[in-house]
């Protein structure tokens, strides 16, 4: 009898810190959810902690409990969305043969996921979001990953020789203006998007879609 009081009780102390841990990341996942859809509809620069813990059914100490503000909130948010494009911004990288499919594939495959994400995408780009710091792991990360590849196909002939930390910056400068500019369009096409911007990087200016009215070229 005693060696099963034993083995329950074991048992129910090994369970308890597993119910805390899920209790844990769930209240977490909670505050994310929630301050990615204010962040959506406010913006960053307008959205306060409140509008977060009202958006949420959890009392104010809990919010801090995982947060210290907004913008540890709106960093945590970036990386998740870093860590999700990641995994498929590289592969379809390391696929590419030719100097446009490598240009493309960085330009097609994020523009896909904002597409595809549009509350996730909205909150990250909208007005006053790309002053909040971006030296987040996940975020470093990618840099990282895009610059490497970018040195491999360099290296291999690819790409032309050029400044690899200089042609990093600039995708992705382009990748996030663009992005912003997808979110006034409805619906969003990725696949515009991203020829525009391989046409942009591949061959300038002069290689742009001609637009006899005057207009900005439709993503439409």
């Amino acid at each position: 009898m005693e060696a099963e009081l034993r083995r329950l009780k074991e048992t129910s102390d090994i369970r308890i810190p597993g119910k805390r841990a899920q209790a844990k990341e769930q209240n977490r996942r909670v505050i994310l959810d929630a301050a990615r859809r204010v962040f959506a509809e406010f913006g960053y620069g307008a959205t306060t902690v409140r509008d977060i813990i009202r958006a949420t059914p959890l009392a104010s100490g809990t919010f801090y409990n995982y947060f210290r503000s907004k913008e540890e909130v709106f960093q945590a948010l970036r990386d998740e969305t870093a860590l999700a494009v990641r995994p498929a911004l590289r592969e379809a990288r390391l696929k590419t043969e030719t100097p446009e499919a490598f240009v493309s594939a960085v330009f097609q495959t994020f523009f896909a996921h904002v597409a595809a994400n549009p509350a996730d995408a909205l909150a990250i780009t909208r007005k006053h979001a790309m002053h909040v710091r971006v030296d987040t792991p996940e975020i470093v990360a990618g840099f990282e990953e895009l610059r490497e590849d970018i040195e491999a196909a360099i290296a291999r002939g690819l790409l032309p020789p050029t400044d690899p930390e200089f042609l990093t910056a600039a995708m992705v400068g382009v990748a996030f203006e663009m992005a912003k500019a997808m979110q006034k369009r409805a619906p969003a096409n990725a696949e515009a998007a991203a020829r525009f911007a391989t046409a942009l990087f591949l061959g300038g200016i002069a290689a742009l879609p001609k637009q006899g009215n005057g207009h900005a070229p439709s993503t439409h």
